[in-house]
C-alpha cells in the first residue's frame, strides 16, 4: 500500500500575532515545510485585525495546500476581555481552514507541550529546543511560529487515533 505524506497546518491563534507552521508527516518522519506569523497592528480596530488574520491564513493555505489543520485551544486567563478577543482570533483560525475544506483538530496547550516536550508544563524555550530536534531545518522567527509547528507535530502524532475514533462512530 502506497503511503503519501500528509501536509498539516498548525495554527497558534493570537490577536497580535497568529503563528502558522506547516509540516509533512510521512509515517514516523516529520518534514518542515514553512512557518511564520500573521501580524496585526495593535492600533487597528478589532474588526480590521480579524480581517488581517483571515486574509493571512487564506494566503498560507492557498500557497502551501495543507490537507489537515490543527488549532490550539484557548486557555482562560484572568483578563476576561483578553480571553474574549483571543477567542475571536481563534474563531478565524478555525473558520479559514474549515472553509477551505480541511479537517480541523483542536488540542489543549498542555497536550501540545506533553507531545512535543514530554511534559504538560514545558516552557517556550523547551518547545523551541524540541522543534530544533524534531524539525532540524526549521528556523521559526517567532515563538508563535514555533508554537504553531508544535501544534502541527502534536496533530501528526495524534491524528491516527482521531481518525479511528471518527471511523468507530
Amino acid at each position: 500500500m502506497l503511503r503519501h505524506p500528509i501536509r498539516i497546518l498548525g495554527i497558534d491563534p493570537g490577536l497580535r500575532r497568529t503563528g502558522w507552521g506547516l509540516i509533512e508527516s510521512d509515517g514516523n518522519r516529520l518534514i518542515h515545510v514553512a512557518c511564520g506569523s500573521v501580524e496585526t497592528s495593535e492600533k487597528a480596530p478589532l474588526s480590521e485585525r480579524l480581517v488581517v488574520i483571515h486574509d493571512g491564513l487564506i494566503a498560507v493555505i492557498e500557497q502551501y495546500r495543507p490537507v489537515e489543520a490543527a488549532v490550539e485551544q484557548t486557555f482562560v486567563n484572568a483578563n476576561a476581555q483578553a480571553t474574549l478577543k483571543l477567542g475571536q482570533a481563534r474563531g478565524i483560525a478555525m473558520l479559514v481552514p474549515a472553509r477551505a475544506g480541511l479537517s480541523v483538530a483542536e488540542y489543549a496547550p498542555n497536550v501540545v507541550k506533553k507531545t512535543v516536550v514530554g511534559a504538560g508544563h514545558g516552557d517556550k524555550t523547551q518547545i523551541r529546543m524540541m522543534i530544533g530536534v524534531l524539525l532540524p531545518k526549521a528556523d521559526p522567527q517567532s515563538e508563535d511560529a514555533a508554537d504553531a509547528l508544535a501544534i502541527a507535530i502534536c496533530h501528526a502524532h495524534h491524528r491516527q487515533s482521531l481518525m479511528m475514533r471518527v471511523a468507530v462512530r
